[in-house]
C-alpha cells in the first residue's frame, strides 16, 4: 500500500519529541489522514512503541480502517464523547509504563466532542507533571486555528504537521493520471477511480457537503447558513478570477454584507476549499483589497460542480484556461512554507496571474494554457519590481508536469537562490 512521507513524518516527530508536545495533524477531508495514522501505528509498534488509535468519527469506517493493519498490537476502536474520552486518557496513559518506548496515542476527528480541548489540555498537563510516558497524535479535517476556537489554548502545546491535497506526483504514481487529468479531477485519491457522476457524486456529497456541515457550521459560529452554503456552491465557479465582495453578495439570494463574506471565505480557506489571494504591493497594508482572487485548492471541487465532463472541459478553452490556472494556484499554495505568501499582481492594463513572496525573494508566475505568446505583465512586473524573478508556465515556458514537480519553495530556491 502507498505510503505518503506525512507517515515518516508522524514517527521522526514521535521518536525525537522531547518536548511531550501533542502532534496535531491537521488537513482536508478525503486526503488520507486515517491511513497515514494507522500506517504511522503500525511501524511504531515495530519499534517497540505502544499504538492506541480512537475515532469519533462514523463508527463504521473502524471496520474499513482496520484492514489497513495487519498488525494485532495496534488498537482501534471507537470514541464517543468526552467522558469516554477521558478513560482512554487514563487507560492510556496507565499502560504506556508498561511500555519500554511508551504509548502513542491517535484521536481521530476529536474536536466532534464537545469541550474536548479543555479536556484535552487538563489530561496533558497532569501527564506532563507525572512524567508519563504518552505521546498524543490529534486529527482533524479543518485548519488548527478553526479546531480550537475560542475553546481553552492549546498554545505552546502542540506541533503541528499538515496534511496536503495530493500533489500530481502523487497521483501520477499510485494511480497513473496524466497532466491533464490531474488539472480535472484534482487530488482526491478516494474518487479517481470512479465513473464521471460517481466521481461528482463523491467530491459534492462526500467531501463538500461534511466540510459545510461539520467543519465549517460544527466549528464556527454561522449566523447565516444559507449564506455560507450559497457561498460554498457559487465561489468555486469563479476561482482564477478577481471579484468584489459586492459582486457576491449580488448573486446571494439571502442577505449579508461585505464583512460577511470576507469572514466566510476566510472560513472556506480554513476548511481547505478554496483561498482569497490579496493583490500585490510593496507596502504590506495595501495587500488586502476588496476584489481578491479567488483560488480553489483542489480543482475538483471547481470541475465537480461545473457539469463538464473531462472531454467538454478540454473543449471550452476559457473554461479549460480557468481550471489550469486554478491548478497552478492550488500547487503554488498547497506546498508553500510557512512564510511564504501568495498574491496575484494587477495594475491595468497589465497583470500577473501569482506572485511568490518569501523575504526578499519575488517571483512572478504567468500561465499560458493556450498559443499567446504576449508576456507584457510580466514585463510590465519586472520593470516596477526590478529584482524579481519571472516565470512562464505552460506553452513557451516550462511545462506544467514540469512546474508540478518542484514545491514552491523549490520554484524559489532555483529561480531566486541558485541563480
Amino acid at each position: 500500500m502507498y505510503k505518503r512521507q506525512h507517515v515518516q513524518d508522524v514517527i521522526e516527530l514521535v521518536t525525537v519529541n522531547s518536548n511531550r508536545r501533542i502532534i496535531a495533524m491537521t488537513g482536508p477531508r478525503q486526503v488520507g489522514k486515517t491511513t497515514i495514522a494507522i500506517q504511522a501505528c503500525v511501524q511504531l509498534t515495530e519499534r517497540g512503541f505502544l499504538c492506541r488509535y480512537y475515532s469519533s468519527d462514523d463508527p463504521d469506517s473502524i471496520s474499513t480502517i482496520q484492514h489497513v493493519s495487519k498488525n494485532k498490537s495496534v488498537y482501534i476502536n471507537t470514541l464517543s464523547d468526552g467522558e469516554a474520552l477521558i478513560n482512554i486518557w487514563r487507560s492510556a496513559r496507565k499502560a504506556s509504563v508498561h511500555s519500554v518506548r511508551g504509548l502513542v496515542l491517535f484521536l481521530d476527528e476529536v474536536h466532534l466532542i464537545p469541550g474536548w480541548s479543555r479536556t484535552l489540555k487538563g489530561l496533558w498537563d497532569r501527564d506532563q507533571r507525572e512524567g508519563y510516558p504518552l505521546q498524543v497524535v490529534i486529527l482533524g479535517s479543518a485548519a488548527w486555528q478553526m479546531l480550537i476556537g475560542t475553546g481553552e489554548s492549546l498554545v505552546g502545546r502542540f506541533i503541528s504537521l499538515p496534511v496536503t491535497h495530493w500533489t500530481f506526483h502523487e497521483v501520477n504514481q499510485v494511480f497513473g493520471l496524466g497532466t491533464d487529468e490531474y488539472i480535472f479531477f484534482g487530488g482526491y485519491p478516494g474518487a479517481l477511480s470512479t465513473e464521471l457522476e460517481n466521481w461528482q457524486r463523491y467530491v459534492l456529497d462526500s467531501i463538500l457537503k461534511p466540510i459545510t456541515n461539520r467543519d465549517i457550521m460544527g466549528l464556527a459560529h454561522i449566523r447565516k447558513p444559507a449564506l455560507m452554503r450559497q457561498l460554498v456552491d457559487l465561489a468555486p465557479r469563479y476561482s482564477s478570477q478577481l471579484i468584489s465582495y459586492n459582486k457576491l453578495l449580488g448573486q446571494l439570494q439571502d442577505a449579508g454584507n461585505t464583512t460577511t463574506i470576507s469572514r466566510y471565505l476566510d472560513l472556506l480557506s480554513d476548511a481547505y476549499i478554496l483561498t482569497s489571494l490579496s493583490r500585490y504591493a510593496r507596502a504590506p497594508h495595501r495587500t488586502r483589497v476588496s476584489s481578491p482572487k479567488l483560488n480553489v485548492l483542489n480543482t475538483a471541487i471547481m470541475t465537480a460542480q461545473s457539469g463538464y465532463s473531462f472531454e467538454e472541459a478540454l473543449d471550452d478553452r476559457s473554461f479549460w484556461g480557468r481550471v489550469v490556472e486554478s491548478s497552478i494556484g492550488a500547487h503554488l499554495y498547497n506546498t508553500r512554507g510557512p512564510a511564504t505568501r501568495i498574491h496575484f499582481w494587477r495594475d491595468p492594463p497589465h497583470e500577473v496571474d501569482y506572485v511568490i513572496e518569501r523575504g526578499p525573494h519575488l517571483v512572478a508566475i504567468e500561465v499560458k494554457s493556450g498559443k499567446s505568446v504576449t508576456h507584457q505583465g510580466l514585463a510590465a512586473f519586472k520593470k516596477r519590481f526590478s529584482h524579481a524573478k519571472t516565470l512562464i508556465v505552460g506553452p513557451n515556458g516550462v511545462q506544467i508536469n514540469e512546474f508540478f514537480s518542484l514545491t514552491t519553495e523549490e520554484w524559489i530556491e532555483q529561480l531566486c537562490v541558485y541563480m
